[in-house]
């Protein structure tokens, strides 16, 4: 399969030319190998325990290799990623080590200390990524000149398609028939492989399974985490110190992606809410943690032990779940937040807010609908009136045709036509 550029390319150009090591986080085969590999001139695989051995057996020379090089799956050995943190001590010129991982182990400090490492985490592919032309720039919406129109040719059936098939490479183009299984064994392989060689190993095998899929229901909601652990079948459940080690491991995994809320201290919006928004890293895994397809979502159906955590249909959820994968991709590229607003009573929300430092704002509604009406654009309305400038522009992502800005300045984007 030919090598897709992705959005984290140009991060990780930038810095390379800056800073003497780039981590490279993220969960399993989102594509991290392949876009480190661009840049690096050695590359040593910590997966492979003959080339490991090698590493350990002298880990100084290993690491004196050309530069930049490429520590892949450090996780196997973290005593080199010890090494190399000692070796850019010594020696802190730009470009000197790329780092991949698709775990973060209990016990093993990942940061930065003195300016060594920068961290990045990268996610499955956007649907830019995945070959959509984009004719709007969240670039150019954070900056306040984007110019919005074009016209779309995905269909809503294309939508559930893109869901489906996830924005994992090696499974989003795999044949058709393959998607559902690979994506099955991938979601076995985490829960009955990776998360005991984590330490972690359940008393009853399916209770991990169980919880994850009553999280991947509770997709796109402030759900209290006891309401998730309802949902579970009763012989099924667990203590709450169970399921915080549950929610630790898959963390640790890579698999959790919640949204936070947005930071507390806005002067402007002291009434928000605390909870995340959950998310699993793909709305493609929560199709198989559910057993939904296309057909599934086109027809409306909730999927199994979805019910006690849905009053409605999934397509808008993962609708909403293919969007934040997106906008965080593409947010990645000029180094902003994503965050999502609840006020505490609830009676306004606004489903994603890119921001930065400086308290400016983008704020996106998602609707499944193609076209949305004033209703639909209630509380980014609210949202403006309480931040004035500082909101710099108002976007609704949908599945319609056409990207257009309403009369009253909101820019209506489908989806497909959004990139960085």
């Amino acid at each position: 399969m030919a090598y897709r550029p992705r959005v984290i390319d140009q991060v990780l150009s930038r810095l390379v030319q800056d800073v003497p090591a780039v981590a490279l986080v993220g969960a399993k085969a989102v594509g991290k190998t392949e876009s480190a590999r661009r840049l690096a001139a050695t590359e040593i695989d910590l997966a492979d325990p003959d080339r490991r051995a090698v590493v350990q057996a002298d880990r100084a020379a290993a690491l004196a290799a050309p530069t930049p090089v490429l520590i892949d799956e450090w996780q196997y050995d973290p005593d080199t990623w010890e090494a190399m943190r000692s070796a850019v001590d010594r020696d802190p010129r730009p470009g000197r080590f790329l780092l991949t991982g698709s775990v973060n182990p209990r016990g093993v400090r990942v940061h930065s200390g003195a300016g060594r490492v920068v961290r990045v985490r990268m996610r499955p592919l956007s649907l830019a990524e995945r070959g959509y032309p984009s004719t709007v720039s969240l670039g150019e919406l954070w900056h306040g000149h984007a110019h919005v129109a074009g016209e779309s040719e995905a269909e809503l059936s294309a939508y559930a398609s893109e869901i489906v098939a996830s924005g994992f490479p090696a499974i989003r183009f795999a044949g058709e028939r393959a998607r559902i299984p690979l994506l099955e064994g991938y979601v076995e392989s985490a829960v009955e492989h990776e998360a005991p060689e984590l330490g972690f190993t359940p008393r009853r095998p399916d209770s991990l399974l169980q919880w994850l899929r009553a999280y991947a229901a509770a997709s796109s909601t402030t759900a209290a985490y006891t309401a998730i652990a309802d949902a579970i079948p009763e012989e099924a459940r667990a203590s709450r110190a169970t399921t915080n080690a549950y929610r630790d491991v898959l963390s640790q995994l890579w698999l959790l992606d919640p949204v936070p809320a947005l930071p507390l201290g806005r002067n402007r919006l002291k009434e928000l809410g605390r909870l995340p928004k959950h998310q699993v890293v793909d709305p493609g895994l929560v199709t198989a943690l559910l057993g939904l397809d296309n057909g599934s979502l086109l027809g409306g159906r909730s999927g199994r032990d979805a019910g006690a955590l849905r009053d409605g249909p999934l397509f808008g959820t993962l609708m909403e779940s293919l969007a934040t994968l997106c906008v965080r991709v593409y947010a990645s590229a000029l180094d902003l937040k994503v965050s999502h607003i609840r006020t505490a009573r609830g009676d306004h929300e606004v489903d994603l807010v890119v921001h930065a430092a400086d308290g400016r704002l983008l704020a996106f509604e998602v609707k499944l609908g193609a076209t949305p009406d004033d209703r639909d654009v209630r509380h980014l309305n609210w949202l403006a009136d309480r931040m004035g400038a500082d909101l710099v522009d108002r976007v609704v992502l949908t599945t319609g045709k056409s990207a257009y800005r309403r009369r009253d300045g909101i820019a209506v984007v489908p989806l497909a036509l959004l990139g960085p």
